[in-house]
């Protein structure tokens, strides 16, 4: 089968791309440099042109549109970068792949476009009730929004992707913890999130494609854990000392702005920013029962997703 994918060199594009190699596909992959990736043909493009992309996609009888800017606590200089890659990106995709009559897409789309969950665990039924903390929960919020619109588009939503290499507040906090670099302090102890290991997301993901329904949304979660409870878990999985100083919010807040301004100072992603601290506090629990259901989906629970995550992160050092 002729595949194209976009994003497929990233974080959850680099094992989706082995996942589908390993089915045996033919796959074309958009690449904005163009370098050759193994095992794979290359289509230089970019998402945000969506002409670039016609030639690779022509013939393709799956696309699988992944790519994305995932990062929190940008600045406000770089939110139309983001929308342009994120919204205007996923729309070029789609609409390219309607103009050539392709009759399957799997769209990475985001648990956060569904939100916060109030506290309880939901499904692929709820509807978003409260508003985008971030700049990027609203980004997929909104893309999330274009791809309902095709009949002929699977939504795969991963929740809080973790794994070896996580550019995310997460995969920062667990490189530090792991050199025992973390600070003792930490914020919203009943902050919820639910969690999933990335080589999981790349395998449901290419499962959506292999068996989803189109017009479905299917989430990809492995279990919620708050951060009360999280904190433990890194300790029994590496040991160390976890932070243990929980800053009541208006304090953590401040400490959110500060850091935001040192760590661009120094060109560091704002890992620790106002929007990070600011969306600690939520609850975002989703059930990744349909996609198990449905698609055979079999992922390790969250907490041995981050026992593998911190213990193979302790492997670089």
């Amino acid at each position: 089968m002729k595949i194209f994918i976009t994003g497929g060199t990233g974080f959850i594009g680099t094992p989706l791309t082995k996942a589908l190699l390993k089915r045996g596909h033919e796959v074309t992959l958009l690449s904005r440099s163009g370098k050759s990736v193994e095992g794979v043909k290359i289509a230089k493009g970019d998402v945000t042109e969506k002409e670039s992309m016609r030639e690779g996609m022509t013939g393709a009888d799956i696309v699988f549109h992944n790519a994305g800017w995932y990062e929190i606590g940008i600045s406000k200089s770089a939110q139309q970068k983001m929308q342009a890659i994120n919204v205007e990106g996923t729309k070029n995709v789609l609409r390219l792949a309607k103009e050539l009559g392709i009759k399957r897409v799997v769209y990475t789309s985001s648990c956060v476009a569904i939100g916060d969950t109030g506290g309880i665990t939901v499904d692929e039924t709820f509807k978003r009730v409260a508003p985008a903390k971030t700049y990027y929960e609203q980004s997929k919020t909104e893309a999330h929004e274009i791809a309902l619109q095709y009949p002929n588009v699977i939504s795969a939503c991963p929740a809080q992707v973790i794994g070896v290499g996580d550019h995310s507040p997460f995969g920062y906090y667990a490189w530090l913890y792991v050199r025992n670099l973390l600070p003792p302090i930490i914020w919203a102890p009943e902050g919820c999130f639910t969690y999933v290991h990335v080589d999981d997301v790349a395998e449901g993901i290419a499962l959506a494609g292999d068996k989803g329904k189109t017009g479905e949304v299917y989430f990809f979660g492995a279990g919620s854990i708050t951060m009360r409870d999280l904190m433990p878990m890194w300790k029994e999985a590496v040991g160390g000392i976890p932070p243990f100083i929980w800053l009541p919010k208006p304090i953590a807040l401040v400490q959110g702005m500060i850091a935001e301004i040192f760590l661009r100072l120094i060109g560091v992603s704002a890992f620790i920013s106002r929007e990070g601290v600011e969306s600690s506090y939520v609850s975002f629990r989703h059930s990744g029962e349909k996609a198990k259901r449905e698609l055979g989906w079999t992922p390790r629970e969250a907490k041995q997703a981050w026992v593998d995550t911190l213990r193979g992160e302790k492997e670089k050092i």
